[in-house]
């Protein structure tokens, strides 16, 4: 459970000796509480004391790690049950089921289509992060096949074998590798757990209900297997989206360690336009991991693209470094625009500059993440703050004319623009997807 500050003094010498670099034991105590500052600053705190404030440290869903070096992805660490209330630390590790009754051709087919689901948006990479492996043809030696076609992917692994047999032969390939092993029936979850302990791997599991989860996670923790992911078995879609709450809620509010831990949902018998629907609101509410079986970029880009939407950090917008960006072959004739450095208004602009062919200087001004009218509303865009990037940046050395092309939004600030900065205004259209047609009408 989460200690307060008061809490937290009350277990400190509380001698005011200031050797922690604070004033008093209660301003130390505050910062410990907002995790500002470690307790080994405390030259006096007990043994005892210390393992009480480090479970408290502890968040309510435990951090797992799946994969090794540049496979590494991680999940959980969570501490919040929305995201203004902090943010969301991991983003949900999407990864894609292939099976291993197919041949070699096929195989191999199946992951040429999974490397091409790596887009960029914004300015960010936005990809798939796992392989699953799932038994399906009752055979080892197919098993084992398949797992040598991927073993060598850029993407972490998730073991989904059938029996403790194969999983061991499996582990032998790939253990030094951290896969996620995943246990469909809890009558097979011992020996699966063995394994685990033994090749140092998480472990994902499926339980009928919460009471059985938290039964089995409590004997995984006492033999000292904590890297554990909870499956939710299909049900209907609102069912599933209860118990995902359900086990957010119980770990974060009521401070259920048996609970605590990232979790999966598997959607496989869904067409693909529902299994995006129903992934959608498992990304929002609160799935960890989510296997899938469909691969075409049309259904997994829109996934993608809403994970990256929600586990950006709310307090710190995206943002690129400001600067002078050319687009094209620039030369002394090539148009001048302006626009904040908010990612999403910065790679729109860009995208319908590139479009329209028209070689030009696009200066992106720092507004703190911002977009065009909020910062122009906060002062951060404003009629000096352009006038002092056109001087930083100086573009009156690369071009002959002083034309500027300002987001017809702010069309409110030509005047005293004109003024500050000596340029020629031109007060450019509202909409970006207008700009190629704009671009070509004043060449």
């Amino acid at each position: 459970m989460a200690l307060s500050g008061l809490d937290i003094y009350k277990l400190l010498p509380r001698t005011n000796c200031k050797k922690c670099g604070f004033q008093t034991c209660l301003a130390f105590a505050m910062q410990l509480a907002k995790k500002a500052v470690p307790v080994d600053k405390c030259p006096f705190v007990t043994p005892e004391v210390r393992a009480t404030l480090e479970e408290a440290s502890q968040p309510a869903i435990r951090l797992v790690e799946i994969g090794a070096g540049d496979k590494k992805i991680a999940v959980g660490n969570e501490t919040v049950l929305f995201r203004h209330e902090e943010k969301f630390h991991h983003p949900t590790a999407i990864g894609l089921i292939v099976e291993d009754d197919v041949s070699a051709e096929d195989m191999d087919k199946a992951l040429k289509e999974i490397a091409l689901l790596d887009f960029e948006r914004v300015g960010q990479r936005i990809k798939v992060d796992l392989i699953a492996l799932r038994e399906k043809s009752g055979k080892k030696e197919d098993f084992i096949r398949c797992l040598s076609a991927i073993k060598n992917s850029s993407l972490g692994l998730v073991l989904m074998p059938e029996s403790a047999e194969t999983l061991k032969g499996a582990l032998e390939i790939c253990g030094k590798d951290k896969p996620l092993v995943y246990c469909k029936d809890v009558s097979r979850l011992e020996s699966f757990a063995e394994l685990c302990q033994t090749y140092q791997t998480p472990l994902a599991f499926r339980a009928s209900a919460l009471d059985e989860f938290s039964s089995q996670t409590k004997k995984l923790l006492q033999q000292g297997k904590s890297d554990i992911v909870l499956d939710i078995p299909e049900s209907h879609a609102a069912e599933r989206l209860w118990q995902l709450t359900q086990l957010r809620r119980l770990a974060i509010k009521k401070n259920n360690r048996s609970l605590g831990f990232p979790t999966m949902a598997i959607l496989e018998d869904s067409s693909p336009g529902e299994a995006v629907v129903l992934a959608s609101g498992f990304i929002a509410k609160y799935a960890s991991i989510l296997l899938l079986k469909i691969r075409k970029p049309e259904y997994v880009l829109p996934l993608l693209t809403l994970r990256q939407n929600i586990f950006t950090d709310p307090q710190k917008p995206l943002q690129v470094e400001p600067n002078d960006y050319p687009v094209g072959a620039v030369g002394e004739n090539s148009p001048v625009l302006v626009t904040t450095n908010f990612s999403l208004t910065y790679y729109t602009v860009l995208g319908e500059i590139e479009s329209s062919r028209v070689p030009s200087h696009l200066i992106c001004v720092d507004t703190e993440g911002m977009s065009v009218l909020t910062a122009w509303a906060a002062e951060k865009f404003n009629a000096q703050v352009v006038a002092d990037a056109l001087v930083k940046y100086k573009l009156d050395e690369k071009v002959k004319h002083k034309n500027l092309i300002i987001p017809g939004y702010v069309a409110m600030m030509s005047g005293e623009l004109e003024e500050k900065s000596g340029w020629k205004i031109l007060v450019g259209p509202r909409e970006a997807s207008s700009l190629p047609s704009y671009l070509k009408n004043i060449g």
